[in-house]
């Protein structure tokens, strides 16, 4: 079966390294490039997520999945996706985006597989926290520590994105109960692996915080964000505590959030809590933020043309055997995981 993959937005950062990591794990497969401007050959369409009428060259092209790298704020793509019976990734979402996208698909009849996967590093997480339990029902909480570095390569998208949402409230889960909190307030102490060490680390909203508690039903979920520079995390929190996010503009606030983009790692730490103690999973993308965000996708594109999952509406780890998950991420030669007791 000839298998024809769009992905929209396909020229940014994230776009891109899908489909430079797709073609080369899957070079039997068509790859088209979705985006607003016109391209210079036919594998290149003129998409506007703004303007359905801009879709016609989807069906054209006898798209089989399409995967959205860019911001479609009012759905239109996954309205026209789950109209046409065609497989949809979605990897762009914050979480009040995703929580309405996802009671959109659920009000629909599906007659394809619909994956929404915008969790930290394109919605592995949860995935890889039933690794660290041998009984989902046993964990009574979920700590996610993430580090992040100003010079990461996906320093523009993802300026854009925290100066968008830095100054919207959101919840964290105590007790099964959604607990409203800010960006960069409340620090915790966590030693971070791969030779980062102690580092204070605040609040931040990441669309796992929805799936673990409303979805795997793990009543305690919270997740921290430092950067690679303590300053700078010191000073995004202190911004908030004065309510200097509030006030300024979006341009400004990615002024703050900007960076040089010139390459960095990125980590992320899962700390599990059952009725066994505690366990932590590490893991290490060296080539930063967009290299794992992609190389997640393109494993749920795998997935997706691979093994038979029904019509469905999924989150990107229900995709997945974790074990399986796991595997293929520590075979991927820029990233290393470790987990510990």
């Amino acid at each position: 079966m000839e298998y024809n993959i769009l992905i929209i937005g396909g020229n940014g950062l994230v776009g891109k390294t899908i489909a430079r990591i797709l073609q080369a794990r899957n070079p039997h497969i068509n790859i088209f490039i979705g985006g607003r401007k016109d391209g210079n050959t036919e594998r290149h369409l003129k998409i506007d997520v703004t303007d359905p009428a801009s879709f016609k060259g989807i069906a054209d092209k006898k798209i089989n999945l399409i995967i959205l790298s860019v911001n479609d704020k009012s759905d239109n793509v996954l309205k026209y996706a789950i109209a046409h019976h065609i497989d949809y990734l979605d990897i762009t979402k914050p979480t009040p985006a995703l929580v309405k996208a996802y009671d959109i698909a659920g009000k629909e009849d599906i007659n394809s597989r619909i994956v929404f996967s915008s969790g930290w590093m394109g919605g592995i997480v949860p995935g890889l926290v039933s690794i660290l339990s041998k009984d989902a029902n046993d964990i009574q909480g979920v700590k996610l520590f993430v580090y992040y570095s100003v010079k990461d390569l996906a320093g523009e998208s993802s300026a854009h994105f925290m100066a968008e949402n830095v100054a919207v409230p959101f919840h964290d889960y105590k007790n099964d109960q959604p607990v409203s909190i800010r960006h960069f307030l409340n620090t915790e102490r966590f030693d971070f692996s791969f030779g980062i060490g102690k580092r204070s680390a605040y609040n931040f909203d990441v669309p796992d915080l929805y799936i673990l508690n409303r979805v795997e039903r793990i009543p305690n979920v919270s997740v921290k964000m430092t950067y690679n520079s303590k300053f700078i995390t010191w000073l995004l929190g202190s911004f908030q505590y004065l309510r200097i996010f509030d006030i300024l503009s979006l341009k400004e606030r990615k002024m703050i959030f900007g960076s040089s983009g010139n390459g960095d790692q990125a980590v992320f730490e899962i700390v599990v809590k059952d009725k066994n103690g505690d366990k932590k999973l590490s893991l290490q993308s060296t080539k930063g933020q967009a290299e794992l965000t992609a190389l997640s996708a393109v494993l749920h594109t795998e997935e997706l043309f691979r093994n038979p999952h029904e019509n469905n509406v999924y989150f990107g780890h229900q995709l997945h055997e974790p074990l399986s998950l796991l595997a293929q991420l520590n075979a991927y030669e820029t990233i290393n995981t470790n987990i510990t007791q």
